[in-house]
């Protein structure tokens, strides 16, 4: 991960208003944290990188930005079964939620739709880079829980499926 890269994430962040942000991927394990209550203008994020080969924390300055922020409305108001079990495909990272692999491509899945597991339900762009999100259940999508091209947070609800 390039510098630049990572300076971009902590704008990103520090305008979101979060606190703490954890992102790891196969390659990478970032942790970004800044104090909450800080009365100053600037304030010293400590950010923890740990790459398969190194492991580094550096300090780097930021703006803090009162922004409260919004959770996205369901695209979907379907109401699940009663006493049924139902699991959460959640975001493994911060980005922004894509539907399906272009505008003119059909949405991955839609409500009422049979996912299988290891399919893909949808894509989060972060830092330019495309993440292929994929069930970890085999079920039927109740709900959707984000609108396209929504902006989405660490452990948010994406879909609401029911098992199988």
């Amino acid at each position: 991960m390039k510098t630049s890269e990572i300076r971009d994430l902590i704008d990103f962040i520090s305008k979101s208003g979060l606190n703490e942000v954890d992102i790891e991927t196969k390659e990478l394990k970032l942790h970004v944290k800044r104090e909450p209550d800080q009365k100053v203008f600037k304030s010293s994020p400590v950010i923890t990188a740990t790459a398969p080969v190194a492991q580094a924390t550096a300090p780097v300055a930021q703006t803090p930005v009162a922004t409260p922020v919004q959770q996205p409305k369901a695209t979907a108001e379907t109401a699940p079964a009663a006493g049924k079990k139902m699991v959460e495909i959640k975001s493994p990272m911060i980005g922004t939620f894509y539907r399906s692999a272009n505008p003119d491509s059909p949405a991955f899945v839609s409500v009422g739709d049979k996912v299988s597991k290891g399919q893909t339900v949808c894509i989060i762009e972060a830092m330019k880079l495309f993440n292929e999100i994929e069930s970890e259940v085999s079920g039927t999508i109740v709900k959707a829980m984000v609108e396209n091209s929504s902006p989405v947070e660490y452990d948010q609800v994406l879909f609401v499926v029911e098992p199988d």
